[in-house]
C-alpha cells in the first residue's frame, strides 16, 4: 500500500466514515508532505511525515509549547507518530509571500513581530535543543560541501579553506554570545499565513533555544522577497523597540542590536546557499536556484560592511572568479 492510501486508511477510522476528499496542500524542502482534507463542514490538514527519514514528535512538541506561548500554530486533531500522520486545522493557503506588497508589509510585518515576541517571552532553556556551535557550524559547512564542491565544483585551497573558518568561528562568538529564546528557525514569508488571528505559524518542527535576532533576520532578509535597506532598518528599529520594552535580552544601543542581525544574517544565508545546492543536487528540487543571487546578495552586503567578515568577500569573488574560468 502506498504513503496515501496508508493516510487515507488512517484517515477513515480517525474520521469515524465521515466522508472527505483529499487535494495536496503543500510539499515542503523536506519529504513531509500535506494535504488538504476536504469535509462537508470544513477543511483539515493531514501531514505525512514517513518514517524513516521524518520525526513528527518534535511537530507534536513544539507546537504544544507554541500554542501555550499564545500562537496560532495548527491543533492537533489526531497523531500516529508510529505511521508519520499528523490531524492539523488548517490555517488556510494564505502564505504572507502571495500577499505582501508596499501598502499592506508594514502592517503585515508589525503582526509577525508581535507573534515573535509573543513566542520570545515564552522562552525557557532546555526545552528545546540548543542552537549551539555544534549545530551552528554544522549549517555553515553545507556552504564548503555543497555549494562550493558540488554546485560550484571547485576544491578549497588550504589558505581558503582557513579563511573560511576563520569566519565561521567570528560568527560563531559573536551568535553565541547574544541573548538566548526561542527560535523557529524559519520564520519567513512562506510559513507565515494570513487568517483570521494574523499571523498563522507553520513549519516549526526543527525550533531551537538560540540567538534572539534569528527569526528576524529570517524574516527581514527573506530568500523569496526582496525589500530596501531602509525598510529592513526601520522594520527591525520597531521590533527592538517593542522587544525592548517586554524586557527581552536584546542590547540598549540598536546600532549593536543590528550589527548583531547582520552577522546572524551572514550564518543563515552561509547555510541557505549550501541547503539550496543541496536541494538541488540532491533532491533534484531546482526551483531554489533561483533564489539564490538574492541570498548570496545579503550575504555580500553584510561582508562589504563589516571589516572582520572582509576575507569571507574576498573569498566570495574568488569562487565567482574561478566559476567565471571554468
Amino acid at each position: 500500500m502506498d504513503r496515501k492510501s496508508q493516510l487515507e486508511a488512517w484517515l477513515k477510522q480517525v474520521l469515524s466514515a465521515q466522508s472527505f476528499t483529499l487535494t495536496t496542500a503543500s510539499a515542503d524542502a523536506s519529504f513531509r508532505r500535506y494535504f488538504r482534507v476536504h469535509l462537508p463542514d470544513g477543511t483539515l490538514i493531514a501531514m505525512d511525515a514517513p518514517p524513516p527519514q521524518e520525526d513528527c514528535r518534535p511537530f507534536v512538541r513544539i507546537a504544544r509549547v507554541l500554542l501555550d506561548a499564545g500562537l496560532n500554530v495548527p491543533k492537533i486533531i489526531a497523531e500516529d507518530v508510529e505511521q508519520g500522520f499528523l490531524l492539523l486545522s488548517d490555517l488556510g493557503d494564505t502564505t504572507y509571500l502571495s500577499q505582501l506588497n508596499q501598502d499592506n508589509a508594514s502592517k503585515l510585518y508589525g503582526d509577525a513581530t508581535d507573534a515573535l515576541i509573543k513566542m520570545q517571552l515564552a522562552s525557557k532553556p532546555e526545552v528545546l535543543p540548543p542552537y549551539d556551535e555544534v549545530l551552528l557550524t554544522r549549517e555553515m559547512n553545507l556552504f564548503p560541501d555543497w555549494y562550493i564542491q558540488r554546485h560550484l565544483g571547485v576544491a578549497l585551497e588550504a589558505k581558503q579553506d582557513a579563511a573560511l573558518r576563520a569566519v565561521f568561528g567570528l560568527l560563531n562568538k559573536n551568535i553565541l554570545a547574544q541573548g538566548q529564546v526561542y527560535v523557529h528557525r524559519d520564520y519567513h514569508s512562506r510559513n507565515l499565513m494570513i487568517c483570521d488571528a494574523n499571523p498563522g505559524v507553520l513549519d516549526f518542527q526543527d525550533a531551537v533555544y538560540g540567538a534572539i535576532t534569528y527569526d528576524l533576520v529570517s524574516l527581514l532578509k527573506d530568500a523569496y522577497i526582496r525589500w530596501d535597506e531602509e525598510l529592513i532598518i526601520d522594520w527591525a528599529v520597531r521590533y527592538w523597540e517593542k522587544a525592548r520594552k517586554a524586557g527581552l535580552p536584546v542590547p540598549q544601543d540598536f546600532g549593536e542590536f543590528y550589527r548583531d542581525f547582520e552577522w546572524m544574517g551572514a550564518q543563515r544565508h552561509i547555510k541557505v546557499l549550501g541547503i539550496f545546492a543541496r536541494l538541488y543536487h540532491r533532491d533534484g528540487k531546482a526551483g531554489y536556484l533561483k533564489d539564490m543571487p538574492l541570498v548570496m546578495d545579503y550575504l555580500r552586503k553584510v561582508c562589504e560592511r563589516y571589516v572582520e567578515l572582509r576575507p569571507m568577500l574576498r573569498l566570495l569573488n574568488e569562487l565567482e572568479n574561478a566559476k567565471a574560468v571554468s
